[in-house]
């Protein structure tokens, strides 16, 4: 299966942290921003780093940029920029636009214009994000420390109808269900008996790498 295609517009904090975050999962990832000095900062930890106007629709037809399967707008303070990219992106059908809001005025607007995902990064961090778009089955994402983390993740197809004996998600993934959301309630330590149902959540605890893994096959 062909791995997910991301360009990311905008490297500041924020944008870069997504671009990262792909990156260091596998994926190939195109960085783009108006300043040379912010794409040197990148340069090393993307799969392309280019300098380009995000508001000259030639320059981003030049870069292929219809060939990505996300796009994500993560302009800094320039609203006006940040408008006028999505529109263009969205005339030249982008399959998936991810945009960056400042504020709920602006994450209207952007919804209005055809954005697919509006992302408010006071609420979203960038790595939450990149997680996200990678499987749009994880709900949430949260760090412990540097090699850990959990994930919430949607049961999906593969899943439902067995048990936690049969998933053996701890032998194939190295990761360990710690919870099962079902219906709205908690089952802590669940059985290696209990089944998946359709709209069950499953909290998963693990290495980051084996998390990756099992995110981008359930995915």
């Amino acid at each position: 299966m062909k791995k997910k295609q991301f360009a990311v517009i905008g490297m500041g904090r924020f944008g870069s942290s997504v671009a990262k975050t792909l990156y260091q999962m596998g994926f190939e990832v195109l960085a783009i921003d108006a300043t040379e000095s912010k794409i040197q900062e990148v340069i090393a930890v993307v799969t392309h780093a280019v300098q380009a106007d995000s508001t000259d629709e030639e320059a981003l037809k030049a870069l292929g940029i219809r060939n990505f399967d996300v796009v994500v707008v993560a302009i800094g303070q320039d609203i006006q920029s940040s408008i006028l990219t999505t529109l263009i992106l969205k005339d030249m059908g982008v399959p998936t636009l991810v945009v960056k809001a400042q504020n709920e005025l602006h994450g209207k607007v952007l919804q209005k214009i055809g954005a697919d995902k509006v992302i408010y990064p006071e609420r979203d961090m960038g790595q939450r994000v990149a997680h996200n778009m990678i499987s749009p089955n994880i709900l949430d994402y949260i760090e412990l420390s540097d090699d850990y983390s959990i994930v919430e993740i949607k049961a999906v197809g593969g899943m439902i109808g067995k048990n936690l004996r049969e998933l053996d998600i701890r032998a194939k993934f190295g990761c360990n269900v710690m919870a099962i959301k079902q219906s709205g309630r908690m089952n802590i330590a669940p059985h290696a008996e209990d089944s998946i149902r359709s709209d069950d959540v499953l909290v998963v605890v693990g290495k980051n790498e084996d998390l990756q893994r099992f995110e981008v096959a359930h995915s």
